[in-house]
């Protein structure tokens, strides 16, 4: 389920770089900072009985950026779940065919992706949210952000799958039935 071969990124011994050690570090803020605003909701309705609205809702918008700025992370990093068991049957021209296909099916949803999130940040432009009072279009326009960011990373990927001779895709090495079998 891990993704394909054909493009992977250097191995996990390389060190980050300053820029993708400050988005793993903003990422982990938001993470913590909505952990700490749901223990506060809760110590506040433990102890005294009632919570503060605000906080729920802060805690809300910081789930829907880690959602969306994980996603990007995932998908930088290869670690989005990608389900290979058919195209690891192939090697060769077919598994390179099967694998554009499923690169341009990816880069069609995610350019579906940008233009319903564009629709949507149009429409919360104007929006305010009841408890804060945050402009919804400032929470929604994470949708785009990621659609975007997504479609350049796997835009970059598809280039080097398309240079990438046919001669190097293999086949999985998952064994075959008669190897499983010969095993017992």
């Amino acid at each position: 389920m891990d993704a394909s071969p054909s493009c992977r990124r250097p191995s996990p011994e390389k060190r980050d770089t300053p820029g993708e050690l400050a988005f793993q570090v903003f990422c982990a803020m938001i993470f913590l900072g909505m952990i700490g605003l749901v223990f506060y909701n809760a110590f506040l309705r433990y102890v005294f009985g009632s919570s503060f609205a605000p906080s729920e809702e802060w805690a809300r918008f910081l789930f829907i950026y880690i959602t969306f700025f994980g996603a990007i992370e995932a998908f930088y990093r290869k670690k989005h779940i990608a389900v290979d068991m058919v195209v690891g049957l192939f090697s060769g021209i077919p598994r390179k065919t099967l694998e554009v296909a499923a690169s341009l099916l990816t880069l069609g949803v995610l350019a579906f992706l940008l233009w319903g999130g564009i629709e949507l940040l149009g429409q919360t432009m104007d929006t305010y949210a009841v408890a804060t009072n945050v402009n919804l279009g400032f929470i929604n326009g994470t949708l785009p952000l990621m659609a975007a960011a997504a479609l350049v990373i796997r835009g970059r990927d598809f280039v080097l799958l398309l240079k990438k001779p046919a001669s190097e895709f293999e086949r999985a090495a998952a064994p075959t039935l008669e190897e499983i079998l010969e095993k017992e």
